[in-house]
């Protein structure tokens, strides 16, 4: 329904949510468990005494609406009174604390749940707030003031997310001698008795042993993301999932996971997926959440860990705000091998549903739709990735035996079909092979196979675009880089694709174009990205922006001879003879056997551009 057609009410509106646990580590999860289920079952049954009603709840997090403010603010007061006492009885070590948020405001109340800016901002002031405290807003404070016995701090004007116009906040401390009775008891209506949710149940499915190991509780917060998408679109970065397995073999499928989802839910329009180059580049690396997210430019994370023992997989994911660190769920999957698609499935719709993901019809039918159903197709697809991504010959070679092994046990897995094109088209472009065009026209022939398999995958239509490209079919190759891209709104490789194919035709504008959306969706880009920038600049005789990329893709990848042909070229145009030498003397050392001539088995504008960059070539010093 439309959120604009739905009534609007004021309430009061209490947000909240577990601060942190005091070092955890080492602590018995399940007496952690049962403490949480008592103190959220406790905290249920202080809102019902002061008149509110337990909207939503999830894991460590609480939404309750009241229709008296000071119902509202005295019910914070009194449970973090409460949950302080039964703190002091424990160690450090186990103690939880929540934060409260408490705001009044506009709501909208749509079957059963409660959303708007009201919600929003009792969710930011609760982020506010000190571990075991209460951060209000100004329209709480006024509307309370001297009713209650606490004293309040201001913060100033805050400015929060999503909420265009700050925040006047205040920080709510009980005072010592202060005394909080209960208010009386409701009349029990006339109906069937209201029953009061049972958190221990709720919280059993949330509280996982894996969940413990990333430093807190999941919870999802659909009441606080329901306005933030009508903002603009959402961003995630899918980090690489850790191998928990003991066995660094096992690295390629824990890898693997991460990657399928980032490749599925780049194809939503209404998300923007940061490419797996760069959110791989965290792989090893201890970071904050709100770190990455300012590195990537990302609202959201996720990740998550695999452990594959046997014929089970134990896969863990989290999905977290990176404003401010927090999870908006989490979850553990205990399953067969068989189940890993379920679980990635599952993933991928919780993610969807989080964000408040709009999806299209279209988007709906790629979600659903599956490469294979076969887990030992898939499992050698996912080894044939890995070899594929050391980009040497032996890599290479192995990638072929991996796809075609996935082929043979699934012969309808149109991936694996383009990824094994993709990879005869590198191994005829790396060198060394006896017989190129009986190469290249093998892997023209498994691209054309993959898309009449899968015509709407993205994947395929990249291989069948790219083998083209090789081929010097530009027609063919750019209608299939546009289907690409089209698919999959955030494949940056299509979008590079674009860049590479106006390169190879002249078209400097537009390559520069294609290439920075490519750089957005993958900020930690490999070489190729300013290669094709450096290339782009050559086109348009800007020379000093020309150097400055392919300088930066030398220093990326110093074993590929592309940037330096380039580079070489424009050096001689900036009059930098020394420098162009060098480079064309680096391209003779990588390759002795080197000549203009090899240039034909890449595809370059056979205009005035190619004609500029062989003359500029010769005079770096390289022979045809």
């Amino acid at each position: 329904m439309d959120s604009a057609r739905l009534p609007r009410k004021l309430a009061a509106i209490l947000y909240a949510d577990v601060a942190g646990y005091s070092r955890l580590t080492g602590t018995d999860e399940d007496a952690t468990h049962r403490l949480l289920s008592e103190y959220l079952d406790l905290f249920s049954q202080i809102v019902e005494r002061h008149h509110g009603r337990v909207m939503h709840y999830a894991g460590d997090a609480v939404l309750a609406m009241f229709e008296a403010v000071v119902d509202s603010l005295s019910c914070a007061a009194y449970v973090q009174r409460e949950l302080q006492s039964r703190n002091s009885e424990l160690p450090e070590a186990q103690k939880i604390l929540f934060r409260i948020g408490v705001n009044l405001g506009d709501v909208i109340e749509d079957r059963g749940d409660i959303y708007g800016d009201g919600v929003n901002i009792a969710a930011r002031l609760e982020s506010l707030a000190e571990p075991g405290g209460i951060c209000i807003s100004e329209s709480v404070h006024t509307a309370v003031a001297e009713k209650l016995p606490l004293d309040y701090e201001f913060l100033g004007e805050q400015q929060v997310k999503n909420i265009s116009k700050p925040v006047r906040a205040y920080l709510a401390r009980l005072r010592q001698d202060g005394d909080l009775p209960l208010p009386p008891p409701a009349p029990a209506p006339d109906t069937k008795e209201k029953r009061r949710p049972n958190f221990s149940i709720a919280v059993a499915s949330m509280l996982l042993a894996g969940i413990l190991a990333i430093g807190g509780l999941g919870y999802w917060k659909p009441w606080e993301l329901a306005e933030e998408s009508a903002t603009g679109m959402s961003s995630i970065a899918v980090l690489p999932f850790n191998n928990m397995s003991g066995d660094p073999q096992q690295e390629y499928f824990s890898d693997g996971i991460a990657e399928d989802i980032i490749t599925d839910l780049s194809q939503l329009s209404g998300l923007a997926v940061i490419a797996r180059h760069s959110s791989f580049s965290y792989k090893g690396v201890s970071a904050k959440a709100e770190d990455i997210g300012k590195d990537l430019g990302v609202e959201y994370l996720l990740e998550g860990s695999v452990r594959k023992s046997g014929n089970r997989v134990r896969v863990t994911a989290q999905l977290i705000d990176t404003s401010n660190g927090h999870h908006l769920w989490a979850e553990r999957y205990d399953r067969e091998l068989g189940d890993i698609f379920a679980v990635q499935d599952d993933i991928k719709h919780r993610i969807v549903e989080a964000l408040s993901v709009h999806l299209t019809s279209e988007d709906d039918r790629r979600l659903a739709r599956g490469d294979t159903s076969n887990f030992d197709a898939f499992d050698a697809f996912l080894q044939g990735r890995r070899n594929f991504s050391r980009q040497t010959l032996e890599g290479f070679e192995q990638a072929v035996e991996d796809y075609r092994r996935a082929i043979t046990l699934d012969p309808n897995f149109a991936r694996a079909y383009g990824a094994l094109a993709t990879t005869h088209m590198r191994l005829q472009l790396f060198g060394g092979d006896d017989s190129p065009a009986e190469r290249r026209e093998r892997a023209l022939i498994l691209a054309s196979k993959a898309v009449a398999i899968d015509p709407s995958s993205a994947q395929a239509q990249w291989a069948l675009g790219f083998v083209n490209l090789q081929l010097r079919q530009m027609s063919e190759a750019r209608s299939a880089a546009q289907r690409s891209v089209a698919l999959s709104p955030s494949y940056a490789d299509a979008y590079l694709l674009m860049a590479l194919i106006n390169n190879t035709e002249g078209r400097g504008k537009e390559a520069l174009k294609w290439t920075r959306e490519a750089m957005k969706l993958n900020p930690h880009h490999t070489w190729d990205y300013p290669y094709n920038l450096g290339r782009a600049h050559y086109l348009l005789g800007e020379y000093e922006q020309s150097a400055q990329a392919l300088e930066d893709a030398v220093e990326r990848n110093e074993e590929n001879i592309l940037p330096r042909l380039w580079l070489a070229a424009t050096y001689m145009r900036l009059d930098r003879q020394d420098d162009a030498e060098w480079e064309a003397m680096q391209i003779e050392t990588l390759i002795p056997d080197f000549a203009l001539s090899n240039l034909t088995r890449a595809p370059i504008d056979d205009g005035g551009a190619q004609q500029r960059l062989l003359d500029d070539l010769r005079g770096a010093g390289l022979n045809d």
